[in-house]
């Protein structure tokens, strides 16, 4: 990679990649091992965070083109299924980050950020369970940012039972927990949302800026033997 050309963001805007049947396959286990290796990088670089490794793409055929690799995407453009992206923070340093396909296709931009926050929540109370015996301290309330008011308020408010009756039951977890007040939900503009970065392709000033708004930090002066 000596030779390579550096690039600021890991992926185009805009791109829209495409299940496609045409050409080779690749070698899958070669496929695997470079994969293994870059998920290295992605225990201190959660702006590359990604769903790479879910399946090796074909060969490009001849006289087509394909897209570049599926880092940081937010929709699958066939199976019309979100994804979810969650970081989580101590005080104001990260300690964890995911990105993962949503199980199932949600109807609306409310009803995939009504799922991520389930999820979010879910890892949450394990999280601060585990931190409160490592620590020994209280349980303390705990915080999710959701930029979107219509999934706050299928979180907060039963009477739009309507709206959400057709979503999984399992997804509905997170009302229970703001009913028994182990999570506050709050919003967030989109523009400070963080998890953006691990959801969708950002254009360089909104990914630096989001870089920067993660806690990423370039190490300088550190030599490596």
């Amino acid at each position: 990679m000596l030779d390579s050309n550096e690039t600021i963001i890991p992926m185009d805007p805009g791109t829209r990649l495409m299940k496609t049947v045409e050409g080779t396959m690749v070698n899958s286990t070669e496929y695997r091992s470079l994969i293994g290796c870059l998920r290295y990088l992605l225990h201190t670089r959660p702006d590359l965070i990604g769903k790479q490794s879910r399946a090796p793409f074909p060969k490009k055929a001849k006289g087509r083109s394909t897209s570049p690799l599926d880092l940081i995407y937010g929709v699958n453009t066939q199976e019309g299924k979100g994804t979810t992206g969650i970081i989580f923070y101590y005080g104001e340093s990260p300690i964890s980050w995911s990105t993962q396909k949503q199980a199932t296709v949600a109807l609306s931009s409310c009803e995939s950020e009504f799922i991520a926050a389930t999820a979010a929540a879910t890892q949450a109370l394990w999280l601060k369970r585990l931190l409160s015996r490592l620590t020994h301290s209280d349980e303390e309330k705990i915080t999710i940012l959701v930029d979107n008011k219509s999934a706050i308020a299928l979180m907060k408010n039963p009477v739009f039972h309507e709206r959400s009756k057709h979503i999984d039951t399992k997804y509905h977890f997170i009302r229970e927990c703001v009913e028994r007040d182990d999570i506050q939900v709050e919003f967030v503009s989109g523009d400070y949302q963080k998890a953006d970065i691990l959801t969708k392709a950002l254009s360089k000033i909104r990914f630096l800026t989001m870089r920067q708004l993660i806690g990423l930090k370039e190490l300088q002066g550190t030599v490596c033997d």
